[in-house]
């Protein structure tokens, strides 16, 4: 009968080499079993997660619940890794079944996130100063950022070489160090071939830092704190008084893919899900766009 610390052990191990999970997704899956197997092994007093029930499992999301006041979502992640964990057990013949799998997720509210639609997308881009270094380089990155649809994590780690100008592609490392392509339209490519013209090429640039494409003041790679200002400092300047963030970006490039009638699984491989369910959540907002038209102009609404 196999130890919580040999099933934990086991477990991180699969997640790194099978799974190919980055250690930032390693380490939230193993705090999650961390809380579990300490209170399997505490409270419950069982020394192996060979001797966990189904019962004993409804017992611990109480205890989420009720004295750890997770929220919702955090909730339905560690259910998530508390399955994954016992379905690896199983699948690897460590335990003889798996409690977890007739354990339920809790019904998530899903709240849509906050999208741009065009005309505020080209107001924010307008009011960019291209006149100054600093104005002309965030110009050329917030084009990149909604062309593409990056997260912000990809955009400051965009690579010079990884960029098929002719083709019209960026290569995009993504989450758990996975590659994908992605079409980037000819405004995008213009204003980078701009920045690096006018401003990037006349820089002293940080040794490592050679082939990033976007730059601060000292010549190295941008910091996820700076692109959240630069994206903030560009909606007040454009007067729009949305809680926006770099992510809005996102959302308004996949929410505006789907509307013009591109196909989900496109969009899909374009943002780099891993399931389809996550990129359907931009088919509910182009429904509830059509809601809003329905209301506005149908004469029996």
């Amino acid at each position: 009968m196999i130890s919580w610390d040999n099933a934990l052990k086991e477990y991180e191990i699969y997640l790194g080499i099978e799974k190919g999970l980055a250690e930032l997704s390693r380490k939230a899956y193993m705090r999650d079993l961390a809380r579990y197997s300490f209170y399997a092994e505490e409270i419950l007093e069982l020394s192996s997660p060979d001797q966990v029930t189904l019962e004993y499992l409804r017992e611990f999301v109480v205890y989420l619940i009720q004295d750890c006041f997770l929220t919702e979502r955090s909730l339905a992640r560690n259910i998530s890794s508390i399955r994954s964990f016992h379905n690896f057990l199983l699948r690897d013949e460590l335990v003889e079944g798996d409690p977890s799998s007739l354990l339920e997720l809790p019904r998530l509210s899903q709240k849509l996130p906050v999208v741009l639609n065009y005309e505020e997308i080209e107001k924010l881009f307008s009011v960019m100063d291209v006149d100054t270094p600093l104005g002309l380089r965030n110009r050329a990155l917030l084009e990149v950022l909604y062309s593409c649809g990056l997260r912000v994590s990809e955009l400051i780690s965009l690579q010079l070489s990884r960029i098929y100008r002719k083709e019209g592609f960026v290569q995009i490392l993504g989450k758990g160090s996975k590659e994908r392509l992605v079409p980037i339209g000819r405004p995008a490519l213009e204003w980078i071939e701009k920045y690096e013209i006018e401003v990037r090429n006349k820089q002293k640039i940080q040794p490592g830092n050679e082939d990033f494409v976007f730059l601060n003041r000292r010549g190295k790679a941008l910091s996820r704190v700076m692109i959240f200002n630069i994206v903030k400092e560009a909606a007040l300047a454009a007067g729009i008084n949305k809680n926006i963030s770099p992510h809005t970006f996102r959302h308004s490039f996949a929410t505006h893919l789907v509307e013009g009638g591109a196909d989900l699984r496109a969009i899909q491989e374009m943002l780099g899900h891993e399931s389809i369910t996550t990129t359907e959540i931009y088919l509910h907002m182009d429904t509830e766009y059509l809601r809003e038209v329905f209301q506005l102009y149908h004469p029996r609404k």
